[in-house]
């Protein structure tokens, strides 16, 4: 493991957000679903996550999900994804999501 000063990690922008639409992505290399995640003052950003385990995109829509807003847009076969969702592995090494364990404002810093 690398180790990281504060000042790294202060570099990093993990913001709440809430994903208002979800639509599977059949164009990924792997099964992944396309999301948009408003987070309030910021707006709206675009991505797409191998989250098909266990979500699907009716069940995703309205979840607040943790995620970095500051790193540079990266193409992803048709969709820019302008954030990175953030999730820890299962037992089987599939996402599940980080959220806040209650509804908070949309576009708070993660501390």
């Amino acid at each position: 493991m690398t180790e990281a000063s504060f000042a790294d990690f202060q570099k990093l922008d993990i913001r709440v957000g809430r994903i208002t639409r979800a639509e599977p992505f059949p164009e990924a290399r792997k099964p992944a679903i396309k999301l948009w995640v408003e987070f309030g003052a910021l707006g709206e950003r675009k991505s797409s996550a191998q989250l098909t385990r266990h979500y699907t995109p009716e069940g995703l829509v309205g979840r607040q999900v943790m995620a970095v807003v500051n790193f540079p847009p990266r193409q992803i076969g048709p969709v820019m994804s302008e954030i990175l969702v953030l999730g820890v592995p299962d037992e089987d090494g599939e996402v599940v999501l980080l959220a806040p364990d209650r509804d908070v404002p949309l576009g708070g810093r993660m501390f």
